[in-house]
């Protein structure tokens, strides 16, 4: 389970590695573009019932942790739909799956999006 840190929150937003190891080629990206955008989860079960968004800026410190020292295979698909996604009014919206699912039962060839309501 991967971990974001961001701006000065105490709360760490934790992301399952496979799913952060995508998130932060398109964060970097974009960041490194200075563009800015949202992105929004749904609480896990063991948090309190509801969602979270951020906005990513430039300016905002931002740290990634991973409990794995290798990195995952990263899918180009998933890449072009979260790259799609964060260039939304909407942002990126992560799912369950992308929270806790586990390299061997995530698709690499899928990316588990849906849009924003």
């Amino acid at each position: 389970m991967g971990t974001i840190f961001y701006g000065g929150s105490a709360t760490p937003i934790h992301i399952e590695d496979r799913a952060l190891s995508h998130l932060k080629v398109v964060i970097a990206t974009k960041l490194r573009r200075d563009e800015s955008f949202t992105v929004s989860w749904r609480h896990p079960d063991d948090e309190p019932t509801g969602r979270s968004t951020i906005w990513l800026h430039p300016s905002i410190p931002l740290r990634f942790v991973f409990d794995e020292p290798e990195q995952p295979a990263i899918s180009r698909a998933w890449i072009d739909e979260l790259v799609g996604s964060a260039n939304s009014s909407g942002g990126i919206t992560l799912i369950t799956d992308h929270m806790d699912a586990s390299a061997e039962n995530t698709p690499a060839h899928i990316a588990e999006l849906r849009a924003l309501p």
